[in-house]
């Protein structure tokens, strides 16, 4: 038995990736999403949506899922054991853009809905999700900006909430083996059932609402910037640090595959080109330096902003 809201959330759902899709290909002015609909043995299925070789979009990916079956995955349940051997229902969208010009960040989001099912007891339900900026020439009026837009879609729901869901952010986008942050951070949540049911759908839906008021600014500011191989080559080899997190750490493609989820859809978060270099270091002084120097570790952008004369 699905949970009586499940229709709702996946209504709300299709209807984002339906808007993500539209205002990302305008940004793009010059590629679309190509769609293909997949479905899933054990139960579900999704539409995975991808544009390629554009203007902006050297690759991205908006892809919509619901999958079902009779056990959570052990991704699922390594926090709340509790859990094990339910059924379970997971919805939700994903996203990533990797854009061509090094000036241009990188950027990621998801949302998503989970209920756990057994027989003869509530079911248990929550959401979670967030987003998060990966430049590579950071410039701190974009980093600003996009913490700016987050904390006011989580303004609604409590003082609270944006600093606990950076932090989160902050934590859970750590590369560990390399001692940095993926990127300037943003937005992530999970397990979120406290409260009711339309609280609870109301921050997912005002974080998924709020993406392309972060993002399309910036790239509108910084698609038209020039660039030279040297920064290209750059931005590749840190490219790398994005495919490390996703394969090492990253609890949602874990939990895709686990779940026998459609291997495409679940990789296309990964850049289309990417290197690695055995023990590069940064000029000093450099753009290049300034990254890891200034950038990736967190910070307190919003603080920091409103003390800056």
């Amino acid at each position: 038995m699905a949970h009586e809201h499940l229709d709702n959330v996946k209504h709300y759902l299709l209807a984002l990736q339906d808007r993500l899709c539209d205002g990302l290909a305008k940004a793009d002015s010059q590629a679309s999403f190509k769609e293909e609909s997949w479905t899933r043995e054990e139960g579900g299925g999704g539409r995975s949506r991808v544009i390629e070789d554009g203007a902006v979009f050297e690759k991205g990916g908006v892809n919509y899922s619901h999958v079902y079956g009779a056990e959570l995955p052990p991704s699922a349940t390594a926090a709340r054991p509790e859990l094990s051997g339910r059924a379970f229902h997971a919805v939700g969208v994903s996203w990533v853009l990797h854009p061509e010009n090094p000036h241009v960040p990188t950027s990621h989001g998801n949302v998503r809905f989970f209920i756990a099912e057994k027989t003869g007891e509530p079911p248990v339900w929550w959401f979670g999700g967030g987003y998060d900026l990966t430049p590579f020439y950071p410039v701190m009026e974009d980093v600003v900006h996009w913490h700016r837009v987050a904390e006011a879609a989580c303004q609604p729901f409590g003082e609270d909430v944006y600093p606990r869901y950076k932090k989160w952010c902050d934590d859970y986008f750590y590369l560990k083996h390399r001692d940095e942050t993926r990127g300037v951070g943003g937005l992530f949540f999970d397990d979120l059932n406290a409260g009711s049911f339309e609280d609870c759908f109301a921050f997912q839906r005002a974080i998924g609402d709020s993406f392309l008021e972060a993002y399309l600014p910036i790239v509108e500011r910084r698609k038209e910037d020039g660039w030279n191989d040297q920064q290209r080559d750059f931005q590749l080899y840190r490219r790398g640090r994005y495919v490390e997190f996703n394969l090492v750490w990253d609890r949602g493609t874990l939990f895709g595959l686990q779940s026998g989820g459609r291997t495409e859809s679940i990789l296309m978060s990964m850049p289309p080109l990417a290197r690695w270099e055995y023990g590069y270091t940064p000029v000093p002084g450099s753009p290049e330096a300034r990254l890891t120097e200034e950038f990736l570790r967190p910070r307190d952008w919003l603080g920091e902003a409103s003390a800056t004369p």
